[in-house]
């Protein structure tokens, strides 16, 4: 089987990248990835020279690059991951998320239409076509005191990222339901863990402890989110991938429902711990700042219907998973440097431009 993961040298992508190269090594993974700001191939370099891993360099806004690579490559499956992400970013240029995250989703639907109109998979060799976009908690607007966002609750964005989110996850079902074409989707609670791009609240007040600068915390921190592992995240995706009913959605969430606040808190306590710094002193970093406009109050993500159907459970509790990622961050600190600084572009870029 060959399969195309987009954003896969991203925070999330990079780990579904690393679990499936590993895993399978019958398959072909191609990693498909425009290394933007958040793109970095440094969080692959363990698998970057097996024999059946694949880099390429490409954005799927670019239509005709699209349908030349399926036409070239005749992926069998595709892992749909790459995305505008960042909330903020999203309201200072909702354009761009509209072009990434809706434009470029369509061109793949496009692509994977065309390029399986004139092909079936062979069922003797176990693997089947695949459409499978990777979505978000957050298309479902927020929740109050009570209650857990499940499969069937209404969409109601409130950002331009959640709804250039919410958009894609309706073109996906709409070609499913129009063209017959074998999708699934995914929409995941918060991710947290090692590889992940400092301007995010866990790993930038990580950076941001260990170089005494403020924990910025917007509001009065009240805000509850769902946190998952995201290795946990990229096993769902794994069982999704090969067992779910075409045309079905899926929540997948890590029942740890965290204030921001109390997040810090926490993470203040464990960095003081592993830095030998007397407890409390992170704390006092904490810097409460104006809220982000169109803030959610809270997610919560009902994954009944994954555990039930699919047999998945998260592996980690959170203060378990929180304590690993900050022991990862301390163990690769040139990762952490290069990444702030922007110095692991160069490397990658001249190594590319040799290619």
């Amino acid at each position: 089987m060959k399969i195309l993961i987009t954003g896969g040298a991203g925070f999330i992508g990079s780990h579904v990248v690393r679990l499936f190269t590993n895993k399978y090594p019958q398959y072909s993974i191609c990693n498909l990835d425009k290394l933007t700001y958040a793109g970095n191939l440094e969080n692959l370099k363990d698998v970057e020279r097996k024999p059946n891993y694949q880099f390429f360099k490409g954005d799927i806004v670019d239509a005709n690059f699209i349908s030349q690579l399926f036409e070239q490559e005749k992926f069998d499956a595709v892992i749909h991951l790459a995305a505008e992400s960042h909330v903020d970013r999203s309201i200072s240029n909702p354009l761009e998320f509209v072009n990434t995250n809706v434009i470029g989703t369509v061109n793949l639907l496009n692509a994977a239409k065309q390029t399986w109109a004139t092909g079936t998979p062979n069922p003797a060799s176990g693997f089947r076509h695949l459409f499978y976009h990777v979505s978000t908690d957050e298309v479902y607007g927020t929740l109050g005191d009570t209650g857990m966002f499940t499969e069937e609750t209404p969409y109601d964005p409130h950002s331009p990222y959640s709804a250039s989110k919410a958009a894609s996850d309706h073109f996906v079902r709409a070609y499913h339901d129009t063209y017959k074409l074998p999708v699934v989707i995914s929409n995941c609670s918060n991710n947290y863990g090692p590889n992940h791009f400092p301007e995010k609240l866990i790993p930038l007040c990580i950076h941001n402890i260990k170089s005494n600068k403020p924990l910025p915390i917007y509001g009065k921190g009240e805000n509850v989110r769902d946190w998952l592992y995201v290795e946990d995240h990229a096993s769902a995706i794994d069982v999704i991938f090969h067992t779910a009913t075409l045309g079905s959605t899926y929540n997948i969430g890590g029942h740890n429902e965290w204030k921001n606040i109390d997040v810090i808190r926490l993470l203040c306590k464990i960095m003081d711990s592993k830095l030998g710094r007397p407890e409390g002193t992170s704390e006092q970093l904490i810097t409460f700042v104006k809220d982000r406009a169109g803030h959610d109050l809270r997610y919560a993500i009902d994954s009944t219907k994954l555990q039930r159907e699919l047999s998945w459970q998260p592996s980690l509790q959170f203060e378990e998973g929180l304590a690993k990622t900050v022991d990862w961050y301390l163990a690769n600190e040139n990762w952490l440097n290069n990444v702030t600084s922007g110095d692991y572009k160069k490397y990658y870029e001249e190594q590319y431009a040799k290619r």
